[in-house]
């Protein structure tokens, strides 16, 4: 084996019976497993769903649910035969859909003896730092009351939904607020496999990822099926999200009708992608994954070993190039060798950057021409470590 897949495993490991400890557990269903081919809701599915979700909470766990397809079950309502591709369109669906999919919620889980209460959010109620806070605030209070928050974003009037997997990346930033300790994304396929499944018989279901790098994305693949949007590789970046953030992370088939409860009770289903030990402070979690990412910087090996070991602020010096148009206080990635080992709010904006690049802290001033407070291009207080 390869030193690059060296982090992957074929196999299951102990850190599975860890799963097993996990109080505060959140569920993202995707559309593919909610609804047929013809695109009317998969009630069998559904209401197992509900059932796996309720036992959870009966058993004293902490559960949120976040569920895609509002689209999907718009879809037979309005006559549609397949997901349309104008926006207005979908929105419309979304509207329709949003209903009938919560009363079935609604009446699954209360007949089941659980209340539900729904957060339909926008990618602005994350970037947004006092959003973002209130958020967190009202599915506290939710879980503190013994309600199942059931969030999903708001088709109807976010256009940014659209985009392939965002539901996978706001379970993952829904996780990482919350502080959960494990997220389980339910898909049409059962995990992250060494290749195409469909096209290559030798592929292997990987068990276990314990570090995400390039190599795990070189090997996820596209969109999924037209009902949904998620392909894996949308669920890498959601997985990196939760990792980061100290959250365990399992991809799954929810084709099953047990898989919530066997990855819950630590069996050996799906790809199970590590926590890191390190939990981010609140702040740094809202910095690295609730804030959009404007560009990037690239930079040398000395500056990498003192980001990575030593816990260093990011300097010019150490700066190679710049990537990307943005301004002082949005969020950037930072690479070396075409990875991502890093992410965080910048002082200075990407013209500036390009400008000082290279350069020692004490000539800044020169270099741009006027005063500036600040001689990190990221302090180390606005900077989260990837790997």
């Amino acid at each position: 084996m390869s030193e690059r897949e060296s982090n992957v495993k074929v196999s299951g490991s102990n850190y599975r019976e860890l799963l097993a400890k996990a109080q505060r557990i959140v569920v993202k269903v995707g559309t593919s497993t909610l609804t047929y081919d013809t695109g009317r809701p998969n009630l069998r599915r559904i209401e197992a769903l509900v059932k796996q979700l309720a036992d959870l909470a009966n058993q004293g766990k902490e559960v949120i649910l976040v569920s895609s397809g509002a689209v999907g079950a718009g879809l037979a309502p309005l006559g549609f035969k397949e997901r349309p591709k104008d926006l207005v369109m979908k929105q419309a669906a979304a509207s329709v859909g949003q209903g009938v999919l919560l009363h079935m919620y609604e009446k699954l889980f209360r007949e089941y003896g659980h209340t539900v209460g729904q957060i339909l959010l926008t990618r602005e109620d994350s970037t947004n730092r006092a959003r973002y806070i209130n958020l967190r605030n009202t599915l506290y209070a939710l879980i503190s009351l013994g309600v199942i928050p059931i969030l999903n974003e708001n088709d109807v009037v976010s256009i940014d939904e659209f985009k392939i997997g965002d539901n996978d990346t706001l379970s993952a930033i829904i996780a990482s607020t919350v502080e959960a300790d494990l997220l389980i994304i339910l898909s049409d396929i059962e995990g992250l496999y060494t290749a195409n499944p469909q096209t290559n018989p030798d592929a292997e279901l990987i068990y276990e990822v314990e570090t995400i790098t390039p190599h795990i994305y070189e090997i996820a693949g596209g969109a999924g099926t037209s009902r949904g949007t998620g392909g894996m590789y949308t669920k890498i970046q959601a997985a990196n999200i939760a990792v980061n953030s100290g959250v365990h992370m399992v991809v799954a088939s929810g084709e099953h009708n047990d898989t919530i409860e066997v990855v819950a009770s630590g069996g050996l289903r799906g790809t199970l992608f590590v926590a890191r030990d390190s939990k981010p402070h609140m702040k740094k979690r809202w910095v690295a994954f609730g804030k959009r990412l404007k560009g990037s910087v690239t930079v040398d090996q000395g500056c990498a070993n003192a980001l990575l070991k030593k816990g260093s602020s990011l300097l010019p010096v150490g700066i190679t190039a710049v990537s990307g148009e943005f301004l002082e206080g949005e969020t950037i990635s930072i690479m070396f060798n075409g990875e991502e080992i890093a992410r965080g709010m910048v002082n200075f904006s990407s013209e500036d950057i390009d400008q000082i690049k290279g350069g020692n802290s004490h000539d800044i001033t020169e270099r741009l021409g006027y005063e500036n407070a600040h001689t990190e291009v990221i302090h180390r207080d606005n900077l989260v470590i990837l790997r």
